[in-house]
């Protein structure tokens, strides 16, 4: 055993461990033990604590849902109400959430809280003004009308008031403003009653009577959202998009996530060129109501302003369906199509367009292109032709119809058009005609005279008539009744223009752009400014305009044509070159007024620059031509701008400013003879403007 032992030592005797030893270890065991689970009871009450300390009070949460309403802040007061109705208080907890329900225009939300509450015990009658404004945001004008109807005691205004709306809703402006006035006058406080008179009155056009219920509202009720951007949208049309932001940023102040706002606040910072806060605010839209069909077609035209079509594509699918009835979302999927090469797809998204609105002449030109593109020559004649016979057709539809001409083997026609296109100016407007007699238009006017569509119709139709007596009569007449409204104030001054009363059509433009400084009323008050010598006054409209709309590349033209007209260079220089960057590089009428611009402010080696370009671009237009002219007469080069002159007078035989151009070169290069006769020919001429530098010159060279 002992060697055994020794030779393996694993197998030695193990010792026994005594029994006090054991008992020792026991009780530390029971010791651990005994501390975790005490442990673990401190714990487990410590989390019990916890939770019952968070546990949100249903009672709590509907006093606080109170507060966050009378602040504006539904998105919270909402939040609040949906904690409120766990608790035993169901009926006033789903009347409040109801009401926010109404106040983010859920309608079936609401009207689903309204139900609850009334199961809850809550009496009918006293939420049946509530189930009416309910009925009325899910677009059942006829229900909240019967509703409302039922409205009594101390609910009565709130019933007239969504009576009014659904009447408005039904085609009848006129009731529902009557008995909104009637509402504020008995109820002086009710701001909600204000702000829908606002609304009301902004969607029929009278920005100032908007201007005053919307101030009226907000003074009662400062926390009113609808009120707030009321607001906004007549600062927007009064001053413009920059200004009207600060508006639409206040509602959102109070709720960062009140749809309404945030709608406007994007559409309004896309338009001004802001399109960090565009996509912010419209994402924001799309979190307060997914799918959201006015938010998607934003952040496609997002996407589709940086170039991307693929996401314009994806947003547009999302959109579906629902934006068939969105007039600029069949328009943006016609573009995206023409960009695509789908002239096919691009032609049914136009010609739905052109349907629903007829005087859409930027649809008309795109369905034009279109059907030019996919091969219907004929189709595209017939849809361009009645615009390209007008005296004022724009270049580009004429080159349209004459590429038409050319696909269909009429080179005759297409060289017509061509040179029409070509031209330097454009003829005068005139009135698109009217399908309806004088008779009917007076029939119309007399049923329903608060109707500006139909005051136009009959004014439009005086004037073919030969009666423009009668058309400023009637004209004026609209625009006295209807002080706050710039379509009446547009009316009468257009009027007035036609019948060639441009300074009393300019203070009609004055006033309607008053009312709403959009592109519309500034073109009109500019081309009234022009017709009256009236250039800088023109040009200070123009220049505030695009302070607010910086987009506005048609303003920046505009601008540009009256700083040239009254000599301003280096302003117009300036603008020029604005256009220039925004896409117009390859533009031959604005590179040859840079030309001229630059060659009259003393630079005339860029101006031959910007001359060659344009000639380049476009050498049978006269105006391209006497601008380069001129501009090889400022570098010395008479010979070159001797044969320029001729060629632009060749042209455009009937312009003055090219014939005093060629009179100053004959002179220059002592051809003194022909000078002459140029010089009397345009003293001769009643629409030649520099009579006192043309009798100088012809006194300098007959001595």
């Amino acid at each position: 055993m002992h060697e055994v032992s020794a030779r393996y030592p694993m197998l030695r005797r193990r010792r026994r461990r005594s029994t006090g030893t054991r008992s020792r270890v026991r009780v530390v065991s029971r010791r651990v033990v005994a501390v975790l689970l005490l442990a673990a009871l401190v714990l487990g009450g410590l989390v019990m604590l916890a939770r019952r300390a968070s546990a949100p009070d249903p009672a709590r949460a509907y006093a606080d849902g109170i507060a966050a309403l009378k602040r504006g802040n539904y998105s919270a007061a909402r939040n609040h109400a949906l904690v409120a109705v766990t608790g035993s208080e169901q009926a006033r907890s789903n009347v409040l959430l109801g009401q926010v329900d109404l106040l983010m225009e859920n309608g079936a939300a609401a009207e689903a809280a309204f139900s609850r509450a009334v199961s809850a015990g809550m009496p009918a009658g006293q939420v049946r003004h509530l189930f009416a404004e309910a009925y009325l945001l899910q677009g059942d004008a006829d229900r909240a009308l019967a509703t409302a109807g039922r409205v009594a005691g101390a609910f009565a205004a709130d019933g007239q008031r969504v009576r009014a709306r659904a009447l408005a809703a039904n085609g009848d402006p006129a009731a529902a403003s009557a008995l909104l006035i009637a509402v504020t006058r008995a109820n002086p406080r009710d701001s909600k009653a204000f702000s829908d008179l606002a609304r009301l009155r902004m969607d029929a056009g009278d920005v100032l009577g908007a201007e005053a219920a919307a101030r009226a509202a907000l003074t009662i009720d400062p926390s009113n959202l609808s009120a707030i951007v009321t607001a906004g949208q007549v600062i927007r049309s009064r001053y413009g998009l920059v200004a009207a932001l600060p508006w639409f940023a206040r509602a959102l102040e109070a709720d960062a996530y009140y749809y309404p706002a945030l709608i406007e606040y994007a559409a309004t910072a896309g338009d001004a060129g802001r399109y960090a806060i565009m996509l912010d605010a419209s994402r924001k839209a799309l979190a307060a109501r997914p799918g959201n069909v006015p938010a998607l077609y934003l952040q496609a035209v997002l996407a589709a302003r940086a170039g991307k079509r693929d996401l314009t594509r994806a947003m547009l699918s999302k959109i579906g369906d629902a934006g068939v009835e969105v007039p600029g979302v069949v328009m943006l999927a016609g573009l995206l199509a023409y960009a695509d090469g789908a002239y096919e797809q691009a032609v049914v998204s136009f010609r739905e367009i052109v349907g629903r609105q007829p005087m859409n002449l930027v649809a008309r030109r795109l369905l034009g292109a279109s059907l030019l593109r996919s091969g219907d020559v004929r189709g595209a004649l017939d849809i361009l032709r009645p615009m390209a016979l007008r005296a004022d057709a724009d270049s580009y539809t004429l080159m349209l119809v004459a590429r038409a001409f050319e696909a269909n083997g009429e080179r005759d026609w297409a060289a017509r058009y061509l040179d029409r296109a070509s031209r330097p100016t454009i003829g005068e407007p005139a009135p698109f005609a009217s399908d309806t007699g004088v008779a009917a238009a007076a029939a119309a006017v007399a049923r329903e005279p608060e109707d500006p569509a139909l005051a136009v119709t009959y004014v439009r139709s005086l004037l073919e008539e030969g009666d423009p007596g009668a058309a400023v009569r009637a004209a004026e007449a609209v625009a006295n009744v209807s002080p706050g409204a710039a379509d009446a104030q547009l009316l009468a001054g257009d009027a007035r223009a036609a019948t060639n009363q441009w300074a009393a059509a300019m203070e009609r433009y004055r006033l309607a752009a008053d009312l709403r400084f959009d592109g519309p009323a500034l073109l009109r008050l500019s081309e009234a400014t022009a017709r009256t010598g009236r250039l800088r006054d023109g040009a200070a409209a123009l220049t505030l305009y695009l302070s607010q709309n910086p987009q506005a590349l048609p303003a920046y033209r505009l601008l540009a044509n009256l700083q040239v007209a009254s000599g301003e260079w280096e302003s117009a220089a300036a603008t020029l070159e604005t256009l220039r960057g925004a896409g117009a590089q390859r533009d031959a009428f604005v590179l040859a007024q840079l030309a001229r611009a630059h060659t009259e402010a003393g630079d005339p080696r860029t101006g031959l620059s910007f001359a060659r370009r344009a000639y380049a671009l476009l050498p049978m237009n006269p105006g391209v031509a006497d601008a380069y002219g001129w501009a090889l007469y400022e570098n010395g080069d008479l010979e070159g701008a001797r044969q320029l002159f001729a060629k632009a007078v060749a042209l455009a035989p009937d312009v003055p400013e090219v014939r005093w151009h060629q009179a100053q070169v004959l002179a220059e290069a002592g051809d003194k003879a022909a000078a002459q006769r140029l010089l009397r020919q345009l003293l001769g001429d009643a629409r030649f403007s520099q009579r006192a530098a043309a009798q100088a010159l012809l006194r300098a060279i007959s001595g």
